[in-house]
């Protein structure tokens, strides 16, 4: 599909275009953060803990940094963890998914073992550990262990669909005519997994954003890189909501939670980008007229005079 449809398809709903409207304002600020804030944002520029004010829109921290600074430049680590490690996610999940679910027997029940351990092992125990281990993880490093620790219920879910779209007539016909595995995984299977993988795709990086900061919150991220979960980690060392300082923690708090919210309206325009029959108002209405329950009048019951 080409972009201006998906473009339309995403404005033509409401709560679709909201979000997207959201993500590309974070967007918009990570790319251009230095021309947004006049101070750099590990420069002392004000006194500890100074409230918002029109000098600092946001106030400063306990070491007199700019937070509006901070929360601009935070937006770039966070979005570049979230969609990196959202990217490593989804490709890893359709690669074992989708093999796992093709070729089936000693393939299918090795990879569906791996899944279960992966699944079996508790998430976030199962970062923390790495991340300690590691030290001060980058960014970087954590977009890798966040990647490569939550690939499996993905690839689950792939796998699950890919058993059913591999006994379809289509799948089975270009069998038939001895069309390569490669063909008819990339032409056949994966389209009618879009709608999945976009979920996928969304849920991964809203998952990453949120462990991302879980993390530096916790101690375990670089204190040098600014970043949202950075700002979350010095306010709590600085007993930031003990001196009164509420609004060092309100500032991350608002963006993880507003550009969840946004990715997470993206999910309501996926249906329609997957499906044709969904993809313009008309084949909306009709799918409505179609669900909707039929009313027929009943007769009107004429009285008998004596």
């Amino acid at each position: 599909m080409r972009m201006p449809t998906i473009l339309k398809i995403l404005l033509g709903n409401k709560k679709a275009a909201f979000g997207l409207a959201i993500v590309v304002t974070f967007v918009l600020m990570a790319l251009f953060a230095p021309l947004l804030a006049s101070n750099e944002p590990t420069k002392r520029v004000a006194r500890p803990h100074q409230p918002p004010s029109m000098e600092l829109v946001m106030g400063s921290n306990r070491m007199g940094h700019d937070l509006w600074a901070q929360f601009t430049s935070g937006a770039r680590i966070s979005l570049m963890v979230g969609f990196g490690a959202g990217l490593l996610v989804c490709a890893l999940a359709i690669t074992v998914g989708i093999t796992a679910g093709y070729f089936g027997g000693v393939i299918d029940e090795c990879l569906t073992f791996l899944m279960n351990v992966v699944l079996v092992i508790p998430n976030l125990p199962l970062l923390l550990v790495l991340a300690s281990f590691i030290g001060e993880a980058s960014p970087t490093v954590i977009a890798l262990i966040i990647g490569f620790t939550s690939w499996a219920y993905g690839a689950r879910v792939i796998r699950a669909q890919t058993l059913a779209l591999r006994e379809k007539e289509f799948v089975i016909a270009a069998e038939v005519l001895g069309e390569p595995a490669w063909r008819i995984i990339l032409v056949e299977i994966l389209p009618n997994l879009i709608s999945i993988i976009g979920v996928s795709f969304i849920g991964s990086i809203i998952y990453a954003i949120v462990t991302e900061a879980t993390l530096e919150f916790l101690g375990l991220g670089d204190p040098t890189v600014v970043s949202w979960g950075i700002m979350l980690y010095n306010a709590q060392t600085s007993s930031a909501i003990l001196v009164g300082a509420w609004w060092e923690i309100l500032a991350p708090c608002f963006a993880i939670a507003t550009l969840g919210a946004g990715l997470a309206m993206l999910n309501f325009a996926i249906d329609e980008i997957a499906n044709p029959q969904l993809r313009s108002h008309k084949g909306l209405n009709r799918w409505k007229k179609l669900a909707a329950p039929v009313t027929t009048p009943m007769p009107a019951v004429q009285e008998k005079t004596a």
